[in-house]
């Protein structure tokens, strides 16, 4: 989808400064960090929500899931602590309609987030 803003990163139209990367996931770091780390992981293929990868894709979700563990482990935070989260729709705070998982941490995260 071209003027999905994520889906212009995956093809280089848009610069991110990317932490990771496979075959079918690109992680790279929050433009807006929440945290000292805040990457986010999206799959390369376009899907608008958790419930559209879920669905049409289990095994792209376990990937994404497993890439998070990477970036937390390649961040020196897998030890002390992270947090993944996926916001699912507006209400949720989902701001980019492309599916992704935020990757928390470098700090003492309190409940709710925020």
């Amino acid at each position: 989808m071209p003027e999905c803003l994520f889906c212009r990163i995956v093809s280089g139209g848009v610069p991110a400064s990317r932490v990771l990367e496979s075959p079918q996931t690109v992680s790279f770091r929050d433009i807006n960090p929440q945290a000292p780390t805040h990457v986010l992981v999206i799959p390369k293929d376009h899907y608008p929500d958790l419930g559209a990868l879920a669905s049409g894709n289990g095994g792209l979700l376990a990937e994404v899931m497993a890439q998070a563990h990477q970036v937390a482990v390649a961040e020196g935070i897998s030890s002390s602590g992270y947090r993944v989260v996926l916001n699912t729709g507006t209400d949720a705070g989902q701001a980019v309609q492309h599916v992704h998982a935020h990757v928390l941490g470098g700090r003492k995260l309190g409940w709710p987030p925020g």
